[in-house]
C-alpha cells in the first residue's frame, strides 16, 4: 500500500459549486493542497467569484478556473454543463456544495421560499449531475471510479430549533436522493456519496461566524468547525481511500447529530 496516493488527488479535475465562499471555498483549498490539477468553481456572485480565483491562482497558478451562473435555473445548469464540457473531456469529482436557506414563520412561510430552496438544493443538485454524466462517466474506472459528493446537511440527519421548514426538508431529500443515484450511478463506475456539516462559518451560517464561542456550546466537540475538518472528509471521499463507500452520508459536525443528549432529555432522565 503507497500511503502517499491513498489521499492523494493528484490529476484529478473537479467541480465544486458554491465554491467561491463558505464550505465550498474551504474545499476548494482542501482539493488543491491534495494536488488536484485543476478545480473548476462556479458562484452566482461573479465579483466573489473573480476574487476567488485570484486569490488562488496566486498560490496555484492556472489551476482555479470560475465559471459564473446560477444554478436554481436550468439554463444555467446546461450551459455550466456545455461550458465545462468544452473545456476538459472528463470530469473526475463533482462537488455539489451550492445552496441556499429560508426562515419563516410556519403559518406565513412563503411559496417563494420553499420553491427557492427546493429548486437549488434538490432539483439542481440532480440535474446538474444529470448533465454531466457523461464527463463523469469518461472519468470513471473500475479501478478508479469518478465520485459526486453531495453536500447536505446535519438537518436533514435531525431537525433543528428553527423553523427553516424547506431547508431541513430539502437536506433529507438530498441524503435520501444520495443512496438513490450511487445505487445507479455505481453501475457506471461513478461513486456517489454525502456529507453533513455542522456548523461551520459561512454566510448561511452567520451565527458560528459571528459568535464562534456561543455556537460551540452546542457541539460536544466544544468548537465549530474549521476548513481542514470538512476539507479532510472531502478529500477521503474523493481519494482512492474513499472508493469503497457508495451511498453513505458522512456527519463532520463535532458530534451533534450522534453525541449530544439533548437538555431536556438530560433534565427528565436526571443527568447526563
Amino acid at each position: 500500500m503507497d500511503f502517499t496516493k491513498l489521499f492523494s488527488l493528484e490529476g484529478k479535475v473537479a467541480l465544486i459549486t458554491g465554491g467561491s465562499r463558505g464550505i465550498g471555498k474551504m474545499l476548494l483549498e482542501g482539493y488543491l493542497a491534495a494536488g488536484c490539477e485543476r478545480v473548476y468553481i462556479t458562484a452566482r456572485k461573479r465579483d466573489q467569484l473573480a476574487e476567488t480565483e485570484t486569490e488562488f491562482n496566486a498560490a496555484y497558478p492556472g489551476k482555479v478556473i470560475g465559471l459564473p451562473g446560477d444554478l436554481s435555473q436550468m439554463d444555467d445548469i446546461k450551459k455550466l454543463a456545455e461550458d465545462l464540457t468544452a473545456r476538459e473531456g472528463r470530469l473526475d469529482i463533482l462537488v455539489n456544495n451550492a445552496g441556499a436557506a429560508w426562515g419563516g414563520d410556519f403559518e406565513t412561510f412563503p411559496e417563494a421560499g420553499w420553491d427557492k430552496v427546493m429548486d437549488l438544493n434538490v432539483k439542481s443538485l440532480f440535474f446538474l449531475t444529470q448533465k454531466l454524466f457523461p464527463l463523469l462517466k469518461a472519468a470513471g474506472t473500475f479501478e478508479r471510479p469518478a465520485k459526486v459528493i453531495n453536500i447536505a446537511s446535519i438537518d436533514g440527519l435531525r431537525p433543528n430549533p428553527w423553523e427553516t421548514y424547506s431547508y431541513q426538508a430539502s437536506k433529507a431529500a438530498v441524503i435520501h436522493l444520495t443512496k438513490r443515484m450511487a445505487a445507479r450511478l455505481i453501475t457506471d463506475n461513478i461513486v456517489v456519496t454525502g456529507i453533513a456539516p455542522g456548523a461551520y462559518p459561512s454566510e448561511m451560517n452567520k451565527a458560528a461566524a459571528r459568535n464562534p464561542e456561543g455556537s460551540a456550546k452546542g457541539i460536544p466537540y466544544a468548537r465549530v468547525g474549521v476548513a481542514e475538518d470538512i476539507a479532510g472528509g472531502a478529500v477521503y471521499l474523493a481519494s482512492r481511500a474513499g472508493d469503497y463507500v457508495v451511498g453513505t452520508t458522512i456527519p463532520i459536525d463535532g458530534g451533534i447529530v450522534n453525541g449530544w443528549i439533548p437538555q431536556d432529555f438530560q433534565d427528565a432522565s436526571g443527568g447526563h
